[in-house]
């Protein structure tokens, strides 16, 4: 069973929308949560100089997902370490998505370029493997020759970051799904018993069979990949619905590749259908039970 964390959060502004600096007792690393705009307000911050690891977060133009780029930056001869490097990313216009930064530092300058070059490698991999934003790095960062006691160290340092960063509301580090399904056979998925698998079936003129698998989550409803999405929608969904099945990962088959996270069941029964529908009493368990069935015997 996890034990419970008490998180130090700093408003340094006295407004939420601003900077926060983030510690935990007994820990030594400090977090800093920035926006672009506040950049300039923390040049007199001592452990904004040293070693450490960033996160630039923002939103794709054409796709409108979530975007990162995660980088390190180490001391400088001239003292300058984290900030400038923000900055120099400030000036790039390459880099002008970005509205936000997470900064991972020490109370007691303990970074050296081993031990963010393997926090840049880490971090990288877990957000892939997570798939909630579109990561923007370009090369893969090497993780660096390191021991096997610092490789311990920096990953209590990686547990103790991810329980910060969805704090400061970005779930980079966590799966759509918990504990990762466990793939079964060709299409079938084990997923936790608090998660109930669900289906929903339907055949549709001119399209035929549409199958798909989903799950209900605490952000919402998760259709899960391998489930065939009907090519042909109309105007009875929403225009947001329509806009997620263009640029939803899907293969010449109508076969989904990735697990995509809707608001809503019904939302997500539109998005398999192409039509309008209740989620509701369109997502099933294989036993025929429907969603809505399901949630008034938890009441």
């Amino acid at each position: 069973m996890a034990r419970g964390k008490s998180i130090n959060l700093f408003l340094m502004d006295g407004d939420a929308n601003g900077r926060i600096k983030c510690t935990i007792t007994n820990w030594t690393g400090v977090a800093y949560k920035i926006p672009r705009t506040e950049l300039d307000q923390c040049k007199e911050r001592n452990d904004l100089k040293q070693s450490g690891v960033y996160f630039l977060f923002g939103n794709s133009d054409e796709t409108g997902k979530g975007v990162v780029y995660i980088g390190q930056a180490g001391t400088r001869k001239n003292g300058e370490g984290i900030l400038y490097r923000l900055m120099e990313h400030k000036r790039n216009p390459e880099k002008d998505y970005w509205t936000e930064a997470i900064v991972f530092t020490t109370s007691n300058n303990s970074f050296g370029p081993t031990e963010i070059s393997y926090l840049e490698n880490r971090f990288c991999k877990l957000a892939i493997e997570a798939r909630r934003y579109e990561v923007k790095n370009s090369n893969d960062p090497t993780p660096g020759n390191i021991t096997e006691e610092k490789e311990s160290e920096m990953e209590e340092f990686i547990d103790y970051s991810k329980v910060i960063m969805g704090a400061l509301g970005y779930k980079l580090f966590e799966p759509i799904i918990n504990k990762s399904c466990i793939e079964k056979q060709d299409t079938q998925k084990i997923v936790e018993a608090d998660q109930i698998p669900l289906c929903l079936e339907r055949v549709i003129k001119n399209v035929g069979k549409v199958e798909a698998n989903g799950i209900q989550t605490s952000e919402g409803f998760v259709v899960l990949s391998g489930s065939r999405i009907s090519p042909q929608d109309d105007n009875t969904i929403p225009t947001v619905i329509k806009e997620r099945r263009q640029s939803a990962p899907i293969d010449t088959n109508g076969i989904l590749k990735e697990d995509l996270l809707f608001t809503s069941p019904s939302y997500a029964a539109m998005f398999v259908i192409g039509k309008s529908a209740n989620g509701l009493t369109s997502w099933k368990t294989q036993d025929g039970k429907t969603l809505k069935s399901l949630e008034n015997e938890e009441t």
